[in-house]
């Protein structure tokens, strides 16, 4: 068989000294490339890699006895993933294709966990830890057509299950924020994809106790991540929900992020302020009893608020953002 040194060596040859192709089968294989921003294309669909491997059928490549055998790995949108045919078999299957080693039969077992998740979300209830288990090793997984696969699939999990893989989430979201803090861009886009998507079915009375943490990792980019999953996240409460989670913790939340490092963080952090300001303004907060009775009780202004439980420079801070923006409706409350 010829090695893959062989082979790389073979490519640099000019074309007219390479050895002759007789067969439209004969194709001789590249190198796998990870994809990149220019090979990638806008919209990530499809990702076709070459792989080589001893022949099955005697064919040969050149004057080698090597046959190229070309895989497909399609990143397919989730309303574009057709039904199994055997749900039964498919599951027999699952947990031993999940810990593959054969990459190309990996990426294939987790779309098939997207189809279950998708059209038979029951029939995975019984195995969802340990599915969840084998997307994590995934994620790590250094091949990125794997990773970004899982990211998909993560995705579809949210979407399926939300609250209830609660349990199983805290070792997903760190690979979710890691994944999307990286300099690979589709992969980076994936990741925060599912993100958003985690944001939208995960309940954040339970999401967001989980998110805290990572609003101090010492990774600037993880912190972003976290603060602008906090910043979505937050409005899903509605004003009563904030009330009750606690309005003065989450404008502490904002403040601290107020002067983070990275301005995705900063970003983050104004938007949900804004948010914030919208909903006590809505629903403000009572001032404590005067010695005179009053038929109108007293309530804290949002000036007052914020100097009654933030540090005097931190108020001060989130004072010249909610008030520069005092005039723009915020959405989402």
């Amino acid at each position: 068989m010829m090695s893959e040194t062989a082979l790389r060596d073979l490519n640099l040859l000019p074309k007219s000294e390479r050895p002759s192709v007789t067969s439209s089968k004969d194709i001789l294989a590249k190198p796998y490339v990870e994809p990149t921003d220019e090979n990638v294309g806008e919209k990530q669909r499809k990702s076709v890699v070459s792989l080589v491997e001893p022949p099955v059928n005697g064919n040969e490549v050149g004057h080698s006895s090597t046959e190229v055998v070309v895989a497909e790995v399609e990143y397919i949108e989730s309303d574009k993933l057709n039904d199994l045919e055997d749900v039964d078999k498919s599951l027999k299957v699952l947990l031993d294709g999940l810990g593959s080693k054969d990459w190309v039969l990996l990426c294939e077992t987790l779309n098939n966990v997207r189809r279950l998740s998708i059209y038979h979300k029951e029939a995975l209830q019984d195995i969802l830890d340990n599915v969840i288990s084998f997307v994590v090793k995934a994620l790590k997984n250094p091949r990125s057509a794997v990773c970004k696969t899982a990211l998909m699939t993560s995705a579809d999990i949210f979407k399926a299950y939300g609250d209830s893989i609660i349990d199983s989430l805290d070792p997903l979201l760190v690979q979710l924020l890691l994944k999307s803090s990286q300099d690979k861009r589709f992969v980076c886009e994936a990741a925060e994809k599912a993100l958003t998507d985690l944001t939208i079915w995960v309940s954040p009375v339970l999401l967001l106790p989980m998110l805290q943490p990572y609003l101090k990792n010492r990774n600037p980019r993880i912190r972003a991540k976290a603060s602008m999953c906090v910043s979505r996240s937050v409005p899903r409460l509605g004003i009563e929900g904030i009330k009750d989670y606690g309005i003065d913790k989450l404008t502490q939340i904002a403040s601290d992020q107020l002067s983070d490092k990275l301005p995705e963080s900063r970003d983050a952090a104004r938007s949900l302020l804004l948010k914030l300001q919208t909903a006590y303004e809505k629903s403000p907060v009572l001032a404590p009893e005067q010695g005179t009775p009053s038929d109108q009780p007293l309530v804290y202004s949002w000036e007052q608020f914020c100097e009654s439980n933030l540090p005097k420079l931190s108020a001060q801070a989130v004072l010249r953002v909610t008030s520069s923006n005092r005039e723009s409706p915020v959405s989402g409350l």
